[in-house]
Parts: structure tokens; sequence; C-alpha cells
């Protein structure tokens, strides 16, 4: 029985052959789970905070102020984990994407 070769998987191993698609997949791993360890640390630390020294953020924003620290904290944490998803999309679109795109025409090629 003889077996035909599938284009796709002959183009889909070029790729993953190529060094740049290896290093671009490390780049993009490393971006990622470094991102994921701030955010998490970040989200752990204000939890460590609470659950240790829930007087620190249960002190008024200012003299005389209603809202404790913990609210703004709690949003800038929020603010600040949205802004890092927002530049890993820019820095996927403008330097990761484009590199995939050029690995994919000279594959093709």
């Amino acid at each position: 029985m003889t077996r035909t070769s599938d284009p796709h998987v002959e183009h889909y191993q070029r790729i993953r052959q190529n060094p740049r698609f290896l290093a671009l997949s490390r780049a993009r791993s490393r971006t990622s789970w470094r991102l994921s360890a701030v955010v998490l640390a970040a989200y752990f630390l204000f939890m460590g905070v609470a659950a240790v020294n829930p007087q620190f953020l249960h002190q008024p924003l200012f003299p005389g102020s209603h809202l404790s620290l913990g609210l703004p904290l709690g949003a800038l944490l929020l603010l600040a984990s949205w802004l890092l998803t927002a530049w890993y999309v820019h820095r996927a679109n403008q330097h990761f994407d484009p590199i995939g795109a050029s690995i994919i025409e000279e594959s093709q090629a």
C-alpha cells in the first residue's frame, strides 16, 4: 500500500523545523510566562497583605476619608493587569505576528 504525502503535513513540518519559528515560539512563551508571573505575584501580594495585615488596607485614603486604601489599590491592580495585557497584545501584533507571517511565507516557497 502506498502512502501519499499530505502537502499540509509537509508544510507544517517545514515550519516546525525552521530555527526562526523555534526562536519565535520560545520568545512568545518566555514573554507570556513572565507577564503571568508578574500578575500572579501582584495578586498574591495583595491577598497576602489582606490576610496578614488587613489594617493596612483598612486605613483611610486620606484623613477624614470614608474610602479605605484597599479599594484604590485593588482597582490599581486590575488596571495594571489590563495594561500588561494591552502591552502584550501590542507586542504580539507589532513584533511576533510579522515574524510568524514571514516564516509562513518562507515555508511556502
